[in-house]
């Protein structure tokens, strides 16, 4: 019953162990995301003047292009939060619009991510259109190649909140965090695990034992000259064992000494990893792995002549 009891306080204690590491996890990333989406809500200062400059700098270059070099650039208007429109009575190329537009923003400083819109002048209908990033990282944009609509339209340029990339305002590196954020944890623990694992071994780094040897560092069983390479739990069961040779180990013994860790154990991890390790140690003769039933297990092993 003592025993009994004992096992049950040490799963529940892993439990709580596994539980306060997870939720640390959790709130460490949840807490990184937060602060990046909520600087998605701020808005950089755009300069008006800067703005109207770039507009009119793109028209000029765009209606040059097209042979015009007299006509008048109708003033800039900004038609609502962050989004200002330049009308273009006269035809122009939309193939050349994302570059000059992007030097233009360039040459005034502007570095905030944008939507363009071409509309219709009368009914306001959208005939092309593109999000920066599709010249910015594509190269290339939507509706590049297609015959401009002739009339009057407007060139509309629509600047997003800071870090903005998507309709649904998720930024790459949001995810990029939460994918490195899982792996240096996953990293972080699996250290712990190594370090948990060398900090219980004797000052000679290879455990001997009959005919085979153990390496605990880098989780290696050499078993009468063949070599095994083993996971974490099957490296610390085995050096329980070796560290132990001829002690009856109690199941619940075992349990707490190599899985205490875990929390939640499945009945037959023992037996399952016994299994493994007979089979890993079936060339050396001298070594066995003797069941006492209803008691535990103990590891037999000749000593070396």
């Amino acid at each position: 019953m003592l025993r009994k009891n004992s096992y049950f306080c040490t799963m529940i204690l892993g439990i709580i162990y596994k539980s306060i590491k997870l939720i640390l996890i959790i709130a460490v990333q949840w807490i990184s995301v937060v602060s990046i989406f909520a600087s998605e809500n701020k808005t950089e200062h755009l300069s008006p003047e800067k703005i109207n400059l770039a507009l009119r700098r793109t028209a000029d270059a765009l209606l040059r292009a097209a042979g015009d070099s007299t006509s008048r650039i109708p003033a800039i208007k900004q038609t609502g939060a962050g989004v200002w429109q330049v009308r273009l009575e006269q035809p122009f190329s939309y193939d050349t619009l994302p570059a000059v537009l992007q030097a233009s923003l360039d040459v005034h400083g502007i570095t905030q991510s944008y939507d363009v819109t071409v509309r219709r002048c009368d009914d306001g209908t959208i005939d092309l259109g593109y999000n920066y990033l599709d010249f910015v990282v594509n190269k290339g944009v939507a509706c590049k190649g297609r015959d401009m609509p002739d009339g009057c339209h407007y060139i509309e340029i629509s600047f997003l909140p800071v870090g903005v990339t998507n309709k649904l305002g998720l930024k790459t590196g949001a995810f990029v965090l939460l994918i490195f954020g899982g792996i240096a944890g996953f990293w972080f623990f699996q250290r712990h695990k190594r370090k948990e694992l060398i900090s219980d071994t004797p000052e000679n780094e290879w455990i001997e034992f009959g005919n085979s040897r153990l390496d605990v560092t880098n989780q290696i069983l050499m078993c009468s000259g063949v070599k095994h390479s083993l996971t974490f739990r099957e490296t610390k069961l085995l050096m329980l064992f070796a560290t132990r040779s001829g002690q009856l180990l109690q199941r619940d013994y075992i349990i707490q000494q190599v899985w205490a860790d875990e929390g939640v154990l499945v009945g037959r991890s023992v037996d399952v990893f016994v299994s493994r390790l007979r089979k890993k140690l079936v060339n050396d003769p001298s070594v066995g792995l003797a069941v006492v039933h209803g008691v535990g297990y103990r590891l037999d092993a000749l000593k070396r002549a």
